[in-house]
């Protein structure tokens, strides 16, 4: 059994728990299968918007797509939410790939 249909079978257990649906994105991008792991992290987003780890690799997968504008945008939600929770750490990480973009 591949990760992949490991996570599904937890999620079927626990279809509302953020670590497995970001985890299972990850593991989508991992593969290359950018589309499919860009719906799961704005499935995610959408559901738990403080879910902060995903805000980054959500924002990467649009860059690659050329998606700037949109990237952008989300690293922003991302640094929203990361000082809302003071989660410094999250912050500077989002922070620093906004400037990438926008500098």
């Amino acid at each position: 059994m591949s990760r992949i249909d490991k996570l599904v079978a937890y999620l079927q257990e626990s279809p509302t728990d953020s670590f497995l649906q970001h985890a299972l994105a990850l593991e989508y991008q991992k593969i290359g299968d950018l589309s499919m792991a860009r719906t799961l992290f704005e499935k995610l987003l959408a559901e738990n918007p403080a879910y902060v780890g995903s805000y980054y690799h959500l924002a990467k997968i649009l860059e690659t797509q050329d998606q700037i504008e949109e990237a952008v945008r989300v690293y922003e939600k991302g640094m929203e939410q990361a000082q809302l929770q003071k989660d410094h750490h999250s912050y500077a990480e989002l922070r620093s790939a906004w400037e990438e973009l926008t500098y």
